[in-house]
């Protein structure tokens, strides 16, 4: 981002003066989470790839885990604090989504002079490159990792949240190949968070696959339910912000033509995000005469929501999101297993 090349320079004067003020310690600390030399600290981008590699650490000892991205916090605006840089620099480990989404990140690697190893879990993930959907044009992720203009919200499919997942374990075990019971611990971990994962994707599709294919539809604040409503048979009937980037604005023509489209389709809800303002969505909402979701109600796309809210967690997010949607369809879910409440 822009905004982000401007103040990193900025920050790396700052970040260098952390980093020397923090070389004489000898707690290993990380993002405040104190350890010993022998802790793995680990940094992760996003509040979802955070919660995917926090489910696989589970209660390993010596790991620290410092999250960039806060709750409620857009991926495409987010520029990293000096503290931010500083646990970058120290890191052993990056977790990333990867796709482009962190767009920052080149930057910020080299204002902290992070030398550990990253872990791009998006690898192996086959990556839409336009529209909403994956059929139009698709690539696997590779060795590269260079997927500038496709889709970047692969976690919304779980299916892909569960790679992410197994491609996180995988990193984070070579990284603790000295460690034999942490490794085991990563292991263990992943496997039944693995395990959680099919039960909610179970749960979606018993209550998705019933309803009528035509009834299916969706209309969200911006493009970022690609990969979900592939998965699930869902038709996209459009986005209030026509761009995978939040930090877009919908032209007069565009918020016409969605208008149009909500109307001529039948679509009965325009959802927002928790992480973007509600304003257009009301407005559309408003000229279609359809009910708009919003606050409480919004979906959890580009961020997870703060610890007690409905999307604190990547599983409590797709049950709230999936509610909202069954809801805005007429339809009752059906209760949630036991094991993902």
């Amino acid at each position: 981002m822009t905004t982000s090349k401007l103040l990193l320079p900025a920050l790396l004067a700052a970040t260098a003066l952390a980093l020397s003020g923090c070389s004489a310690s000898s707690n290993g600390s990380t993002g405040g989470s104190g350890g010993s030399a022998g802790d793995l600290r680990i940094v992760a981008t996003t509040t979802q790839v955070a919660d995917l590699t926090r489910n696989v650490i589970g209660d390993a000892p010596g790991v620290t885990l410092t999250q960039l991205i806060q709750p409620n916090q857009s991926a495409h605006s987010y520029d990293p604090s000096a503290a931010d840089l500083t646990a970058l620099g120290r890191a052993d480990v990056l977790v990333i989504n990867g796709v482009g989404l962190e767009e920052w990140l080149t930057d910020a690697i080299d204002a902290s002079g992070f030398h550990g190893v990253t872990i791009d879990s998006d690898a192996g993930i086959t990556i839409a490159e336009s529209g909403a959907g994956n059929d139009e044009a698709a690539h696997t992720a590779d060795a590269a990792h260079d997927h500038a203009g496709g889709n970047p919200h692969i976690w919304t499919d779980v299916a892909n949240a569960e790679a992410m997942t197994r491609t996180i374990a995988a990193g984070l075990e070579a990284a603790s190949t000295a460690d034999t019971d942490r490794a085991a611990a990563f292991t263990a971990n992943a496997a039944s968070y693995e395990g959680t994962l099919s039960a909610l994707d179970s749960w979606i599709r018993a209550n998705i696959d019933p309803v009528p294919a035509a009834e299916r539809l969706l209309v969200s604040n911006h493009d970022a339910f690609g990969y979900f409503t592939t998965a699930y048979g869902i038709t996209y009937v459009g986005s209030v912000i026509p761009s995978f980037d939040d930090n877009a604005e919908p032209s007069a023509t565009e918020i016409d033509q969605l208008v149009t489209k909500i109307k001529a389709t039948g679509v009965k809800a325009v959802f927002s995000e928790a992480s973007i303002s509600p304003k257009a969505a009301d407005t559309i909402a408003r000229q279609a005469g359809v009910t708009v979701y919003s606050g409480e109600n919004a979906l959890y796309g580009d961020s997870l929501g703060p610890a007690g809210s409905d999307g604190a967690t990547y599983v409590a997010s797709q049950l709230h999101n999936v509610r909202l949607i069954l809801e805005s369809w007429g339809v009752t879910p059906t209760a949630v297993p036991a094991d993902l409440r």
